[in-house]
């Protein structure tokens, strides 16, 4: 046989089924451009000059790993409708006399043209684009542009690595089926309906428990550790749940349909209802991914827009103020303010040599103690005591921020006064209403009152864990009962701080230089100084320095957010398209013959309407509500990222729904007509 032979069959093939071919070939250059992109722009050396290029790097590798992986998977689901559409080929050249060798010959030729057409096109399209990329990326950190154009080799390897990797896998899974299946099961493999799952009514049950649950879960979480614990929990319940609920929903929901006569018989209804019946559990698998996928899409728009746009606000909370000098205590027992004397005139002598202008002074020490909450209301604060392994144990871990009244007084103008054994509360991102607070073994305290909102620090806003400061009339004896219910590893990590803020009135540059003489005057090398004795100085923040690092974060975020939903987008149409498509062959006999006993045009395009009427919106409303009970779980994640704009959230999360509801409004308009021109034969007798 000639050597040409199976190249030229399995491109012949390709092009008799473009139909189908063509919108796969065209994805997976999609997700090989990506692919390629996201690992230029993760090895790219305009990256270097960017702070925060590290993070940057390891947050565009995942951004890799997640395409890997969602490809493969993906790449997977979409063959199979490609196979179930050739199989009837295969089975047609099975019993014509060609072997399932020589059937495997096409299937690897085949394999190869995809693999050459899309690695070969998606590499170039990836290199066309990856300066814009890398230009769009550097905008959205607010770095500096270049426009030299290069071509990472060690991107193009890896490319061509992964994707070679999956095609010999669906070319293996792909043979299988083959090899598995015999000629007549592969003719009849289009015409072969599906029978209802069993239990289907146990099915639903169980998937809407699911949901149920994770729901709850997700409206019930109160703090931000939780949250982090939770979310990939409930996630796996949602997407379980969701194919649960639509395939044994898809079930009952056409019985329904049928067994309301004054709906089921109806003309524009009879033949849609009977076509979803004949297909019901693949039609819910189908649903349910659609979902999925609209509903990753809808939470990482909403989520890394809602970052991106309140970064400014985020970074005011993080840094109240302008400069920031963070101090430790060498000897804790004496962390009285005559340590801090030659450091203050120091720190304030080098700010007005440059014209700075201290104001919105904000100074005092505190003191630092994690605790859980134990069942009894108590305060657990060592850590050998506590179960790290359990997850409810994990959600009530606080900080507790002790401050000396003195300190607080002179910090906020107020006169208060203090009892010993009193403190004044005050809690952020969580609640205390009782009278007494007792760490166990050691410490009580009767709470005389509440402080006014205090978030001095600004540490607070991005701690994984809500913050209960309590000022304390004597500090040195409050540290004294702590240690007594602590060991003494756990007693190491108990020191005195000293933070010092202001504002300067200077331009952001003047900040930076100041920032950076502090720094270079009162650090070397984070080792205590002979001129500051008893006090060990530690980090010095500049606003406007660690503004470049928030950009550099929450760009990236924002950034690898879009190129992610871009491929997710991509799977959703690829998804739905074939889902018309593959439904159009199996209806379009159907059709035919309802044609040739007087159905018109007009009524199929009705009857067409009906039937996706009926299901396509539901991935749609379901998402929708996902988003709506995922709404709280997710806002506290952001809370993570220091930002607690919960209404800036809520009206990205409407505009990404709106828009994505809009999109998916073209994509069905689009995919209703392919599907109406295979049923009908418009196309064919055109």
């Amino acid at each position: 046989m000639n050597l040409g032979f199976y190249p030229r069959l399995a491109a012949d093939g390709i092009r008799k089924n473009k139909r189908m071919y063509l919108p796969y070939i065209l994805t997976c250059v999609g997700m090989v451009m990506m692919f390629y992109i996201i690992m230029y722009l993760a090895v790219s050396p305009s990256l270097d000059a960017v702070k925060g290029a590290d993070i940057l790097r390891e947050i565009f590798a995942l951004g890799s790993w997640v395409i890997t992986v969602f490809s493969a998977i993906f790449l997977f689901y979409t063959n199979s409708f490609l196979m179930r559409r050739r199989r009837r080929e295969f089975g047609l050249y099975n019993i014509l006399g060609m072997g399932k060798g020589n059937i495997a010959r096409i299937l690897v030729w085949e394999t190869v043209w995809t693999a050459i057409l899309s690695i070969g096109l998606g590499l170039f399209a990836g290199i066309a684009f990856s300066k814009l990329a890398e230009l769009g990326l550097t905008n959205v950190m607010h770095g500096e542009i270049t426009f030299d154009l290069t071509v990472s080799h060690l991107s193009v390897v890896r490319t061509a690595e992964v994707f070679g990797v999956i095609f010999v896998l669906l070319l293996l899974n792909s043979i299988r089926q083959v090899r598995f299946s015999s000629a007549i099961s592969l003719l009849r493999s289009e015409n072969a309906g599906e029978k209802p799952p069993r239990g289907n009514l146990l099915l639903g049950f169980a998937g809407v428990l699911l949901l149920v649950s994770a729901y709850t879960l997700a409206v019930s979480i109160k703090n931000p550790l939780s949250a982090l614990l939770w979310f990939f929990v409930a996630v796996l319940m949602v997407i379980v749940g969701t194919y649960l609920v639509m395939i044994a929903g898809s079930v009952l929901f056409c019985r329904l349909l049928q067994k309301k006569k004054g709906y089921y018989y109806k003309a524009n209804h009879f033949v849609s209802v009977s076509s979803m019946v004949y297909r019901m559990k693949r039609n819910g698998a189908g649903l349910a991914s659609i979902c999925i996928l609209a509903t990753m899409v809808l939470v990482m728009i909403s989520s890394t827009t809602c970052l991106y746009f309140g970064e400014e606000a985020a970074v005011a909370q993080r840094y109240p103020r302008e400069l920031n000098v963070n101090a430790t205590f060498t000897d804790e027992r004496d962390a009285s303010g005559e340590p801090l004397k030659p450091l203050r005139e120091a720190i304030e002598s080098i700010a007005r040599s440059h014209r700075a202008e201290l104001r919105n002074v904000c100074a005092y020490r505190y003191l630092n103690v994690s605790g859980a909450f134990t069942p009894d209301g108590e305060v657990e604060t060592d850590a050998d005591r506590l179960d790290r392994f359990n997850v409810s144990v994990l959600g009530n871990i606080t900080t507790f921020c002790f401050i000396p009244l003195d300190d607080y007084n002179a910090m906020t103008g107020e006169n208060r006064a203090l009892e010993d054994g009193q403190a004044l509360l005050y809690a952020y991102r969580t609640s205390f209403a009782g009278d007494t607070l007792t760490f166990k073994r050691g410490l009580t305290l009767q709470i005389a009152g509440t402080a006014d909102k205090f978030l001095g620090s600004g540490s607070a806003v991005i701690d994984v864990v809500p913050t209960v400061f309590l000022v304390v009339p004597d500090i040195y004896t409050t540290m004294e009962k702590l240690v007594e219910g602590m060991s003494e590893e756990t007693e190491q990590y108990l020191v005195m701080r000293w933070l010092y803020q202001f504002d300067t009135g200077l331009d952001a540059e003047e900040q930076k230089t100041l920032c950076q003489e502090l720094r270079t005057k009162l650090r070397d090398g984070g080792e205590q100084l002979i001129h500051f004795e008893g006090v060990t100085v530690g980090a010095i923040e500049c606003r406007e320095l660690e503004k470049e690092q928030f950009f550099s974060l929450y760009g990236s975020f924002f950034y690898i957010g879009i190129m992610l939903s871009l491929v997710f987008i991509l799977a959703a149409v690829l998804i739905i398209y074939y889902k018309q498509i593959s439904e159009g062959y199996e209806d379009q006999a159907r059709f035919d013959i309802m044609m040739k006993v007087g159905m018109t045009r007009p009524e199929i395009r009705k009857s067409i309407n009906s039937q996706l009427l009926t299901v396509f919106f539901l991935p749609l409303l379901l998402a929708a509500t996902h988003i709506c009970f995922a709404f709280p779980i997710i806002e506290k994640l952001l809370r993570l990222f220091g930002l607690n704009n919960v209404s800036l959230f809520g009206l990205t999360t409407a505009l990404s729904a709106a828009v994505f509801a809009v999109f998916y409004a073209v994509v069905y308009r689009l995919t209703s007509n392919a599907y109406y021109s295979i049923v009908s034969g418009a196309r064919e007798n055109a």
